[in-house]
């Protein structure tokens, strides 16, 4: 028998004379168990005439026959080996029926000293219970972060949308605006020419009137009247018109339909980024783990200058002098010698960019960062649409929008980035033995990002990195 089968009220194994566990057990007439020589010398002290069961006070024949109980005994020997041991009596301790006895219908308070423990030897139960407390109140903490973190994910998704929304409503209210104000212009330009035309028709009308009646009269009176004929061969009155086509309307349907196919792909993108982010990584320390984070990058043809020549898969750029002859995309970078990658990046990400002799700059951008024109709308930094380290042999600087940032550390030909685009964290490191942070950026990410690169001089070139 084991502790875990010994699971029943430890008084039915207990002898209410010793209140001990009970030896040689017996039972009474009325059905009461006893150890043999308690009930012998209880009964001994009351004299044969006067036997009561010390419990129910029932009397018992006298002189009975004692009977070990067998089955009893073997139970007995089984909780004596597992260290089962009788609990004092205590009157704290009654039952129920007792209580009620004495105080009627008063509730009884539990009390610790009332408890009948089944004293098993188990020592390690309090650390055990503890710990697993310790574990659900860890739980219970980590749901109530999750439901924390989730509400508030969905009040920022919100205020986002709710942006998103007020800015399309604003856009449209201004198409709307422009297309009825072309249309004014354009109708009136129309009336205008149709009303001359219809004075002309007038004045038509009136000749041939004037015509038909000549027709009755001598020559004499029709020369009289060259005047008349002289204006219809008026040049002003060719009845000719030129019929504006109506490009205007078209390019803004043309454009509508551009900036719907950008929204679409962009709602697009925002799915796949919310199947894929998950729980914020912490940031790596070495360059191994960093490695773990590392994910396949290519550049994008259709987006390269002119003047850059892609290579090895597209995974190397170098500046040249000659353009290129790549066909027009309305993806390609127009004036400043840069190219984007292909993929586009969420969750955590770690890329390395190898640079040759030279300076350059490695960045980030969203996809709608403009691509035409020397406006620095479209230059890596130069706006809020991108993120750029930049780099020579000397030193190092960060630019995003308006601010450059002066950036130290060591030199190296090859700088590893780090993004966590959930947690908003953009970081650039040193790449050697040992990796040295030379700059990061804590910021909201609101798009998929992509790699940027941008060799300054004729023969720069920039890889990026294959890493195992």
């Amino acid at each position: 028998m084991t502790q875990k089968e010994v699971q029943m009220d430890q008084e039915n194994f207990s002898c209410s004379i010793c209140l001990d566990l009970l030896k040689d057990p017996v039972p009474s007439s009325c059905g009461h168990r006893y150890c043999m020589t308690c009930i012998k010398a209880n009964w001994d002290e009351e004299g044969e005439e006067q036997i009561f069961c010390p419990q129910c006070m029932e009397k018992v024949a006298s002189s009975p026959v004692l009977h070990k109980n067998t089955m009893l005994t073997v139970l007995e020997e089984d909780l004596n080996k597992i260290g089962v041991q009788a609990a004092p009596a205590d009157p704290r301790c009654a039952g129920p029926e007792d209580v009620a006895c004495d105080v009627g219908t008063a509730e009884v308070s539990p009390d610790p000293y009332c408890e009948k423990p089944l004293q098993v030897s188990q020592p390690n139960i309090q650390k055990i219970i503890q710990d697993t407390k310790k574990d659900v109140n860890e739980l219970q903490r980590e749901v109530e972060g999750i439901n924390r973190y989730a509400n508030q994910t969905v009040e920022d998704s919100e205020k986002i949308f709710t942006e998103m929304i007020r800015l399309i409503i604003e856009r449209r209210r201004d198409v709307k605006q422009q297309v009825r104000s072309q249309q004014q212009k354009e109708v009136s330009r129309v009336k205008e020419f149709q009303e001359k035309k219809e004075e002309q028709i007038n004045e038509l009308e009136k000749l041939e009137a004037e015509l038909e009646q000549l027709s009755h009269v001598d020559h004499i009176q029709f020369l009289e009247n060259r005047p008349l004929l002289s204006a219809l061969s008026d040049p002003t009155r060719s009845s000719s018109i030129s019929i504006r086509p109506l490009r205007y309307f078209e390019d803004v349907a043309a454009v509508m339909s551009k900036l719907r196919d950008q929204v679409q792909d962009v709602l697009n993108e925002g799915q796949t980024d919310f199947s894929l982010t998950g729980p914020t990584e912490p940031e790596p320390k070495t360059r191994s783990e960093f490695i773990q984070y590392s994910c396949e990058i290519t550049l994008d043809p259709d987006t390269a200058n002119a003047q850059l020549l892609l290579s090895d898969g597209n995974r190397k750029v170098r500046t040249v002098r000659e353009a290129q002859g790549y066909a027009h995309h309305p993806e390609r970078f127009s004036y400043y010698g840069q190219v984007l990658s292909k993929e586009s990046l969420t969750g955590c990400c770690y890329w390395e960019v190898e640079w040759g002799d030279g300076e350059g700059g490695v960045a980030v951008a969203y996809k709608d960062i403009s691509r035409g024109g020397e406006s620095q709308q479209s230059l890596f930094g130069r706006n809020d649409r991108s993120w750029m380290l930049y780099g020579t042999s000397n030193n190092y600087q960060f630019y995003h929008d308006t601010l450059v940032t002066p950036v130290s550390g060591p030199w190296s030909s090859r700088v590893g980035v780090y993004l966590d685009h959930g947690a908003g964290i953009l970081s650039f490191y040193c790449v050697s033995e040992m990796m040295t942070l030379l700059h990061r950026v804590q910021t909201t990410f609101t798009q998929p990002l992509y790699v940027g690169l941008r060799p300054y001089f004729n023969g720069t070139t920039a890889e990026l990195c294959e890493l195992k």
